[in-house]
């Protein structure tokens, strides 16, 4: 997505929690563009930022400068109103912002009135730092809890926006691909998961928070675990060699997500599908390619459940 030779390089793309928006920041400032039509919805140009994130399809921004001016650090959180076009709330921080994520969750409560339910959002809002991560509640900006963290100089993390699956994923190792997997609405460690022998590269968590896919430095498997029980439910080979895994990706879905996207500097997107039937592809390998005579690694990559476009890849500097 980003060009190295274009005077105007993008520092950070990001969707928001149900994908019909992304934004995007230059050296310039940022826009926010409509999914479905690739419509520009906002634009502000008042400097550089690293991280700029969206609650949905609100006014409600949450960005991150770049460095480049002083009114911009990278420790200083700003909470932006693109109704008003002004800063709403700014949160400073001792060290960098490495990654942000925005959340809200619905809460029906009985009332004895003519109307018997009453919706009210709870909000959560992540800041992540290289060694702590900060919950708070967006609403009120009242610190729910920190998190202490082995060291994430990448900012790695994975927030779903479910309304019932809140959790968020952080890696729990330097020497491994441990992931600690926190559920946010009850300010509570889930469970952690050991995903890899390697460190972790990529993280993500299916929409609903049923399913969060990892993978390690090495690149080569990418594992699909299931969040409630904490075991394995996937295992899909990207390829034979190790390449960078940039990003990982479930396709929205309200129900179980049946497809997980990942993109790697090898230049391909690999499309994997959840919904595929393992056992049954074992036999029709062995059918339609020499099972007995080509080593599992090869069955693996011509597995049909494994489809693979090739792309100009993304450059490792730009922050998703």
């Amino acid at each position: 997505m980003a060009n190295q030779s274009s005077s105007c390089p993008i520092l950070c793309a990001s969707f928001n929690q149900d994908n019909s928006g992304f934004a995007i920041s230059t050296k310039d400032g940022f826009k926010i563009f409509d999914s479905n039509t690739g419509r520009l919805c906002y634009e502000r140009s008042f400097g550089a930022f690293i991280i700029v994130e969206m609650l949905y399809s609100s006014s409600l921004l949450a960005i991150v400068g770049a460095g480049e001016q002083p009114s911009l650090s990278p420790r200083r959180l700003c909470l932006f109103n693109t109704a008003t076009g002004a800063p709403l709330r700014e949160l400073p921080f001792l060290t960098s912002i490495l990654a942000v994520r925005l959340n809200r969750k619905r809460h029906l409560i009985e009332r004895r009135t003519v109307i018997p339910l009453l919706s009210t959002f709870h909000r959560r809002l992540l800041v992540v730092l290289q060694e702590n991560t900060y919950i708070y509640d967006s609403n009120s900006l009242a610190m729910l809890d920190t998190i202490d963290t082995v060291p994430n100089l990448k900012g790695l993390c994975a927030f779903s926006p479910s309304l019932d699956g809140c959790f968020l994923a952080l890696p729990a190792s330097t020497t491994k691909g441990a992931v600690l997997v926190y559920n946010v609405m009850e300010l509570q460690s889930h469970c952690e998961i050991d995903a890899h022998r390697s460190p972790l590269a990529a993280i993500a968590l299916s929409s609903n928070g049923t399913y969060i896919a990892t993978a390690s430095e090495q690149g080569t498997i990418i594992r699909v675990h299931l969040v409630s029980e904490a075991t394995k439910s996937y295992s899909f080979r990207r390829g034979t060699y190790p390449s960078t895994i940039f990003s990982l990706s479930f396709a929205p879905s309200l129900q179980l997500p049946d497809i997980l996207a990942a993109t790697s500097s090898s230049g391909s997107v690999h499309i994997f599908s959840l919904g595929f039937d393992t056992n049954q592809s074992r036999s029709k390998k062995s059918i339609s390619f020499p099972g007995l005579i080509l080593p599992d690694y090869v069955n693996h990559a011509l597995d049909p459940a494994h489809r693979h476009v090739l792309h100009n890849a993304v450059s490792a500097g730009v922050r998703r």
